[in-house]
């Protein structure tokens, strides 16, 4: 198998392992805020025993390591609205929220990225609202503070992407990792006392919510991060994009068939799901048109970790 094959199957079990962060969501019987801190957390302790994430952060500028941090507040953000939406609705409706992330991507990374704006992208963001607007009819009424929820979470993906991509440079992407989740951890043990009655958070997991937990921060957070980091060094960027919009994909096929999630929704929500899919994937193709160097570049070590966090997100 030659090494661009092998990468792509690689991107792509990494994008079914992110998939599985929304469903693990659903499964874990813990508060949201909660969750997340554990999460983040195990992380974390995973990646002080790795030898390469001191190395890298011993050669950080201190300005710089200040600015992962601010990021990482917003990722420990995006997580606790993530699992928010997945509580408040169900994993089906929390991934295609997620799919709005490269809506808004069009709109905050030229603010962030400071470049000039683009016009087409302005219409890639109004081509997405008639599956929004089907995705909210097709969802039972309880569950609309759900979505509103997950497009924020969509919304946080798009501004901590934008600031890694931007700021990532040379830096060693386990450190940067590993600064953010440590910075997101902090953050969340601020906030979880204020959310969660301090009998519940304190008390450590049980049973099958321990198991959870750690196949969502080690098997779907850490692993896909270091396979997509081998991945990437083969794959452009027009091709990884593509894989990772197949998330929300991934994880709506898993809810329908792991938790019968189709029960709950109307087909409306489907046929949303389906235009809102439709323009995401068409949006590499446009940027291809616009700027196809830049889209089919490979992908740096640097930029593939600026990636991850976040996506491993969505999940």
């Amino acid at each position: 198998m030659s090494p661009h094959s092998r990468s792509l199957l690689q991107i792509h079990f990494c994008v079914v392992l992110w998939g599985f962060t929304a469903i693990l969501g659903k499964l874990i019987t813990l508060p949201a805020a909660t969750l997340v801190w554990w999460r983040m957390a195990l992380v974390v302790g995973a990646l002080l025993l790795v030898r390469q994430f001191w190395t890298g952060l011993r050669g950080m500028a201190p300005r710089l390591l200040w600015t992962y941090a601010g990021i990482g507040v917003l990722v420990a953000m995006h997580w606790l609205t993530f699992y928010g939406s997945v509580k408040l609705s169900n994993a089906s409706v929390a991934a295609t929220c997620m799919a709005l992330t490269p809506v808004f991507v069009a709109f905050v990374e030229p603010w962030i990225a400071r470049r000039s704006f683009d016009a087409r992208e302005l219409l890639f963001g109004i081509a997405v609202i008639p599956g929004v607007l089907l995705v909210v009819g097709g969802t039972p009424g309880e569950m609309r503070l759900g979505i509103a929820i997950g497009a924020l979470s969509a919304l946080l993906v798009a501004m901590f992407g934008s600031l890694n991509k931007r700021f990532i440079g040379e830096s060693d992407a386990l450190s940067v990792t590993g600064i953010e989740m440590g910075a997101g951890v902090i953050v969340m043990t601020l906030v979880v006392p204020l959310m969660v009655p301090a009998s519940e958070w304190m008390r450590l997991p049980q049973d099958l919510d321990a198991i959870y937990l750690v196949v969502l921060a080690l098997g779907c957070t850490l692993l896909p991060f270091a396979l997509s980091l081998v991945a990437l060094r083969h794959l452009s960027a027009f091709t990884t994009a593509l894989a990772v919009n197949m998330e929300p994909v991934y994880a709506i096929v898993l809810a329908v068939v792991l938790l019968g999630e189709q029960r709950e929704l109307d087909p409306a929500f489907y046929i949303g799901v389906a235009i809102i899919m439709i323009v995401v994937f068409s949006h590499p193709l446009l940027m291809r048109r616009r700027s196809p160097a830049a889209i089919d570049a490979p992908l740096t070590d640097g930029v593939a970790g600026a990636g991850q966090p976040g996506r491993g997100t969505s999940g």
